[in-house]
């Protein structure tokens, strides 16, 4: 974002790692134009909007989100933000919509903005940038067929050994009765499965969802509709962003045409130590939610690694 800023325009630059940070800097005065982000830690941009507004804080905010539901826009709109710009974006459309906005005149109060030396990126927040962008994108699909708002979460990125991960989607299955849909993906020297798990008490409510007045669904058949559009969707995602091409595999239901323990005993070579991502998304004014796991293999990390540190460079 620091890059993208227009060198000639004449501001002071504040940062702020979390909402609750934002709304402190702006009742100091600090934020005449606010870039702001939806998905954040502590306060979100939903609540710190709410909260500009409650309190008649004057300024100008301009949302820039991976989540481009049409509902996040219009609710970002409506409770205050000037614009949504939908990541990801390049510095020209910032720089036009400022300019759009009339924020790029006006008096010289402060000298032109002078970059600071780039920030260091670590590629595990690099990661998580990538997979926040694209988990927006598969919501936005999710939304349009099931005709729900999705709750979007800060995605979990970790290193797990195979050990953890058995132990990881063992708990899962057990504790909570879960039907998993598995996809495996390859391309550009990236490999890796897609874990999309979904609680058993709540596949007969997506089932009702998807029907729309149609023909009544087979509920294992709803489920691998859902899995291929938003598995397909998130990994299609990554991989615009990275410049490399998946190709994805059929869908397996979990149980039934392979096993948890089957998966790990097959892949176990593959998953000796596995970049994972975890995502839980929720539909707003249901109870169902499901869970999506990111699964890539060792020997995928160094060209991973190497991708991202192109992209932020």
């Amino acid at each position: 974002m620091l890059r993208t800023l227009p060198r000639e325009w004449r501001v002071s630059v504040t940062q702020a790692c979390n909402g609750q940070e934002g709304l402190e800097a702006l009742r100091q005065g600090l934020g005449q134009v606010v870039l702001l982000d939806l998905t954040m830690p502590v306060m979100d941009g939903y609540q710190l909007l709410s909260a500009v507004q409650a309190e008649g804080i004057e300024t100008q905010i301009i949302v820039i989100s991976g989540d481009v539901q049409e509902e996040a826009i219009r609710r970002a709109r409506e409770l205050g933000a000037r614009a949504f710009l939908k990541k990801p974006f390049d510095p020209d459309q910032l720089r036009a919509l400022l300019s759009e906005l009339r924020l790029l005149d006006g008096p010289a109060l402060a000298p032109a903005y002078a970059p600071s030396p780039a920030p260091q990126v670590t590629f595990r927040d690099a990661f998580r940038e990538t997979v926040n962008v694209s988990m927006g994108y598969a919501a936005a699909l999710i939304a349009k067929v099931l005709e729900v708002f999705v709750h979007l979460p800060i995605p979990h990125v970790n290193v797990l050994e195979a050990g953890e991960l058995q132990m990881l989607l063992a708990d899962a299955n057990r504790a909570q009765q879960l039907t998993a849909i598995c996809q495996s993906y390859i391309g550009s020297g990236i490999a890796g499965e897609a874990l999309l798990m979904f609680y058993d008490s709540e596949v007969a409510d997506i089932a009702k969802l998807m029907e729309h007045g149609t023909a009544e669904y087979q509920e294992m058949e709803v489920l691998i509709d859902l899995s291929s559009v938003l598995i397909g969707a998130c990994l299609s995602s990554i991989a615009d962003q990275l410049d490399v091409f998946f190709s994805v595999g059929h869908p397996q239901v979990l149980g039934e045409q392979t096993s948890i323990e089957e998966l790990i005993r097959l892949n176990q070579q593959r998953w000796a130590k596995t970049q994972a991502v975890e995502i839980s998304y929720s539909l707003e004014e249901q109870n169902i939610h499901f869970d999506l796991l990111l699964l890539f293999t060792e020997g995928s990390m160094e060209l991973l690694e190497q991708k991202l540190s192109y992209l932020m460079s």
